[in-house]
């Protein structure tokens, strides 16, 4: 009729999830203050940040749908109780309540700051280079139908006859950012990631990649303009901290005249790949550290490939550039949690 054993002793000491925790809490716990100031003492007690927190950590790492479904999983998954904070007996929480109480750490970007200290944690641990750097781009499907793309100005279309899904004809007619906006998601841009490729609606991704281990070191989102990557690129740039010559390995994307220049005005050397009439020479391109950044820079495509497959960055599940870009970011350092448990391990079974 009553069973003793608590959910800590049914997860297995071994298990990945017990890592990911340790460090989490770690971080959390340096967000106290900041959490403090965000919730009044006053009223109806709201969802502790730090659980809330762990509960969107969830849905990272194990590619939950959505909010309601990761409500579902709460309910009876002890494994998602344990990691939480949840008891076994305890209510969960409703999705509404929940929603709301995560724009709340929106507004106090709390998502870059969780960001900020998981990176320090990976360079206290020594695990990241503060010399050599990877940054790329990639496009993220907007949370938004084409069927949304309208003329920002023109005449009224006449009523559809199925209100909910419309049929519409965009044959012959000529869209673009200039004339057209969705109405579902203002901040998503028309874009395609090459010639001859499909045109939809985006928004662009980008990361600033230490060589040594391949963590994220900077993260940064923007509209999908043409020029969104370079632009992202010198931000990050410039957030590398100290005033020492550092390396930025890119693709040919960056091999421009302005962005090398703007690299160099930041002391970064831009090892980016060469086009045929390249911006860069044989004063960049003969030195050793040339041919190791691009070997090193592929690295990224696979933070990429993870945040896309599993934490569910592939078709957008949030709208507007605030919201995305907080996501994006809180993405980035649970791959970063991920990694340094994975390096941590590799490392340990070295010394034995």
């Amino acid at each position: 009729m009553f069973s003793y054993l608590s959910a800590e002793k049914r997860v297995p000491a071994t298990h990945p999830l017990r890592a990911v925790r340790k460090v989490a809490d770690k971080v959390l716990g340096e967000l106290s203050k900041l959490f403090a100031r965000m919730y009044s003492e006053m009223g109806r007690p709201s969802i502790p940040p730090e659980k809330l927190l762990r509960a969107l950590m969830l849905q990272v790492l194990y590619t939950v749908r959505s909010e309601r479904m990761l409500m579902e999983q709460l309910d009876y998954n002890m494994l998602f109780r344990w990691f939480v904070g949840l008891n076994l007996d305890e209510e969960v929480w409703d999705v509404t309540v929940f929603t709301k109480n995560r724009d709340r750490l929106l507004k106090a970007d709390v998502a870059r700051e969780f960001f900020r200290l998981v990176v320090a944690e990976a360079q206290a641990l020594n695990l990241m280079s503060d010399e050599h750097f990877t940054v790329d781009g990639t496009l993220l499907e907007a949370c938004a139908s084409m069927k949304s793309f309208k003329k920002v100005e023109g005449e009224e279309p006449a009523p559809p006859e199925d209100p909910g899904n419309p049929t519409v004809d965009f044959h012959g007619e000529k869209r673009s950012n200039q004339t057209h906006k969705s109405t579902t998601d203002e901040d998503a841009m028309l874009a395609r990631k090459g010639a001859g490729k499909e045109a939809k609606l985006s928004y662009s991704g980008h990361v600033l990649m230490e060589n040594r281990n391949g963590l994220i070191a900077e993260v940064e989102v923007l509209q999908a303009t043409g020029t969104a990557e370079r632009d992202a690129a010198l931000l990050m740039m410039e957030a590398i901290p100290g005033d020492h010559p550092v390396t930025v390995g890119a693709d040919k994307g960056y091999d421009t005249k302005d962005f090398v220049e703007e690299a160099r005005n930041l002391k970064a050397t831009p090892h980016v790949a060469q086009k045929r009439h390249s911006a860069i020479d044989g004063r960049t391109t003969r030195h050793a550290g040339y041919g190791i950044s691009q070997q090193k820079r592929k690295r990224v495509e696979e933070i990429f490939g993870w945040m896309k497959t599993v934490g569910g960055m592939r078709k957008l599940r949030h709208r507007g550039l605030q919201l995305v870009g907080w996501m994006f970011t809180f993405t980035a350092a649970a791959y970063n949690l991920v990694r340094i448990h994975h390096l941590s391990m590799a490392f340990a079974e070295e010394k034995v």
